[in-house]
């Protein structure tokens, strides 16, 4: 890449945060981003396409401290004026001028961010592939064809660790551009599908569960699915409030001998139309429990 083009994209701005931006903030736009422009759900719509590639540069450069860094001391280097704009990368710029002094021997800073200079490894690529929720947490096998610009196609096939997360990266060495010292390093970018009833929190697995309004009044056990493929049981106590969460200890994401819990948030729903007996049933629950109000503590807090 031109020190110019460097210089004209403004990668804060690409990934809609500001410059002082923290890497969790970057990270959040970043995948809120990946959601919204991934290719499996634009489809054909080019101009879409290219936004998710400079969302997905601009992500490379901002989420590596040494690359943020390097890339901020660039462009405030040619903002000064301190490095012509014609500069092409590479250790001696115009004029026999010797840049490995300029940021205290950090030569390393154009060949990172430019790709000039000495004999060395080739470049790194990056790629990108979606796995499923499930494939994410127990793993898969990912079967990759590349056509590099000049190469020939090139199949490659990886394993995805268990418990990877969305847009995390897996490195595979020695598969990047050829270079005089070596084939430089291959980057995949992974993205998660979200499932449709379970997500995830570090290595905890949540669930939403919906339960009738008699199951949290009287008490029940339910039998629930699990993300693994078979069912458990939870007892849900007489009285239970909508909201509360129950855990199933180590049905979450597992790493070696520790393991996540499976976490089930209550949910009571009540039936849109209720009539005949089921109506005068309730009526007369209302009347047994007219002294229960659910609403004196709002009242009584609202006067502090």
């Amino acid at each position: 890449m031109a020190a110019k083009d460097l210089y004209e994209k403004d990668y804060y701005q690409i990934l809609g945060v500001a410059k002082g931006a923290d890497s969790s903030t970057i990270k959040k736009q970043y995948r809120k981003l990946a959601r919204e422009l991934h290719p499996d759900k634009t489809k054909g719509d080019k101009k879409q396409e290219e936004r998710f590639k400079a969302v997905s540069e601009a992500y490379d450069i901002l989420s590596d401290n040494k690359k943020r860094r390097e890339y901020d001391e660039a462009r405030e280097a040619f903002k000064s004026g301190r490095i012509p704009s014609g500069f092409q990368g590479g250790n001696q710029g115009f004029a026999g001028a010797d840049f490995n002094d300029l940021f205290g021997g950090g030569g390393d800073i154009f060949s990172t961010l430019f790709g000039g200079g000495r004999s060395r490894h080739g470049a790194d690529l990056q790629t990108e592939a979606s796995i499923g929720f499930k494939e994410s947490i127990y793993g898969t096998e990912l079967n990759l064809r590349l056509s590099p610009q000049g190469s020939s196609p090139t199949n490659i096939t990886t394993r995805v660790p268990a418990g990877i997360k969305d847009g995390a990266k897996i490195k595979i060495k020695g598969r990047g551009s050829p270079g005089a010292a070596g084939a430089g390093d291959l980057y995949v970018l992974v993205h998660v599908t979200p499932h449709p009833i379970f997500s995830r929190s570090e290595d905890n697995i949540h669930l939403t569960l919906p339960i009738t309004f008699a199951e949290a009044t009287l008490g029940a056990d339910i039998s629930i699915p699990t993300l693994e493929g078979d069912d458990v049981t939870v007892r849900i106590a007489p009285g239970t409030p909508a909201g509360r969460t129950l855990r199933i200890k180590g049905r979450g994401v597992k790493k070696g001998s520790t393991a996540g819990d499976l976490m089930i948030t209550l949910d009571i729903c009540v039936p849109q139309r209720v009539d005949g007996a089921a109506k005068r049933a309730v009526e007369e629950f209302a009347k047994a429990t007219g002294d229960f109000n659910p609403r004196a503590e709002i009242f009584s807090k609202a006067k502090l």
